[in-house]
């Protein structure tokens, strides 16, 4: 039996060997993932792909019933001149505040004019213009068919898509999943005529609130801050008397992330729909029983946003297909030339041995796999972030493209301005004993990822 059995062997060898050809290669991966159900899960994953790009560049989940119909924004983009209110918005002021313009959407004509100077950069018809182009990264105008503009929504991209400035600052390809840290987003929902249902609903929170202390809310935020949880507890500055708004942050390298946020409100689905239906104000369903907590998230509490039930549900279809298109988003490589590579290879060494980095920040995720969360004491900062999210923990940041958001600091809240800042936070606080040397090798390794 032994003979026969090693006689099999060899001759399963031979079989195997004239499979793979004279050169000495495998077969086609074509040839093996050839499968009819393979040829299904691959358009399906193309598919997936494009549709949640549209989504995600353009969707807003009905949205303009309350950025335009109720808030009225489009009114003072637009301006008295053009039948809206006030001055109006002109693309220099727009691009001032942070909102990008995508130099594809422009036809060949104005994309010239625009580069050379004869392009009216201080009229806001020329917003609307851009608008009618669908040009203005994550704004969508709704135009009357005689061409005034009667609404406004907003989309993912609008936070979370740069540009590449390849045409002028902030006009450029979009960048998508990159964090948009030169948006103002309090200055732009300032400018709304009608803030009043904002106040109403973070009256909720047990004090009556004014427009006008809408208005000092949102004039707190800066570039690149945003308050996701305002409308859920209604605090809207930490106990220090500063903004309690938040960086934005990228959307990119989230693949095999456990959560999302800063501080783990849920996966990247739970967190789409979370702002789709609560922060976006689009139409659809969401469910979070833990909003039912009126101590903790009274404003959530008293306005139903554990269990939302839109007539329309323009958000919970879409879903899957933005969550695929996110989770392909890969983080950017840093540009050459943007780091010491001696150092960074120092600096890895380092990383993965005595600074202990690579404890949580587990590569290549450079985050935990599985429950990456921790307490405030564990990482040795103040609890205000976390104690607003249900389990009171933060997350372990992914680090890949850390080059690209350095804008505004780090941390959730940017309280390091630099990576030197943060990794000398960690050499104090867990008593590393690095030397200046020694840090400095750990930044050009985290600027290298």
């Amino acid at each position: 039996m032994k003979v026969r059995y090693q006689v099999l062997l060899v001759a399963v060898s031979w079989v195997v060997a004239g499979a793979l050809g004279a050169a000495g290669q495998a077969p086609a991966r074509e040839a093996v993932t050839g499968a009819p159900f393979d040829r299904v899960i691959r358009d399906h994953s193309r598919d997936m792909l494009d549709e949640g790009r549209e989504t995600f560049r353009f969707d807003t989940f009905g949205d303009e019933a309350f950025w335009g119909d109720t808030l009225k924004l489009h009114q003072a983009i637009a301006g008295a001149a053009l039948g809206g209110v006030g001055a109006g918005v002109s693309p220099r002021t727009a691009l001032e505040v942070g909102l990008k313009v995508d130099s594809d959407a422009l036809p060949a004509p104005l994309l010239a004019n625009l580069k050379a100077g004869r392009v009216d950069l201080d009229a806001p018809a020329t917003t609307l213009a851009l608008l009618k182009l669908d040009a203005v990264v994550g704004v969508k105008g709704i135009f009357e068919p005689a061409g005034a503009i009667k609404s406004i929504g907003i989309t993912c991209a609008l936070c979370h898509t740069n540009v590449d400035d390849r045409v002028a600052p902030g006009i450029g390809r979009r960048l998508d999943g990159w964090a948009n840290r030169d948006l103002n987003v309090g200055a732009i929902v300032g400018l709304a005529p009608n803030l009043q249902p904002v106040a109403d609903l973070l009256s909720l929170a047990g004090t009556t609130v004014s427009v006008a202390d809408v208005k000092a809310v949102l004039a707190s935020w800066g570039p690149g801050r945003f308050d996701a949880e305002l409308f859920i507890d209604g605090k809207a500055f930490r106990p220090d008397g500063k903004s309690a708004a938040t960086l934005i942050p990228p959307a990119y390298g989230l693949a095999g992330v456990n959560l999302h946020t800063s501080t783990g409100w849920g996966s990247v689905t739970h967190w789409n729909a979370f702002v789709a239906n609560l922060e976006m104000h689009g139409k659809g369903v969401f469910y979070d029983p833990r909003l039912n907590d009126a101590v903790r998230f009274p404003v959530a509490a008293r306005a139903g946003f554990a269990d939302v039930r839109s007539e329309e549900d323009l958000i919970t279809s879409q879903l899957a297909a933005l969550h695929f298109y996110q989770l392909a988003i890969p983080a950017p490589a840093p540009p050459r030339g943007s780091f010491d590579q001696e150092a960074a290879l120092r600096g890895a060494e380092l990383f993965n041995g005595a600074a202990k980095c690579a404890t949580c920040h587990v590569p290549p995720l450079f985050t935990e796999p599985g429950w990456n969360m921790h307490t405030p004491e564990e990482i040795g900062i103040d609890d205000f972030q976390s104690e607003r999210a249900p389990d009171r923990h933060y997350r372990t940041t992914p680090l890949k493209g850390l080059w690209a958001h350095q804008k505004g600091g780090f941390y959730h809240d940017g309280r390091f301005a630099t990576l030197g800042a943060v990794v000398e936070h960690y050499n104090y606080t867990f008593g590393l004993g690095l030397s200046p040397a020694q840090r400095s090798d750990v930044v050009e390794y985290l600027k290298s990822l």
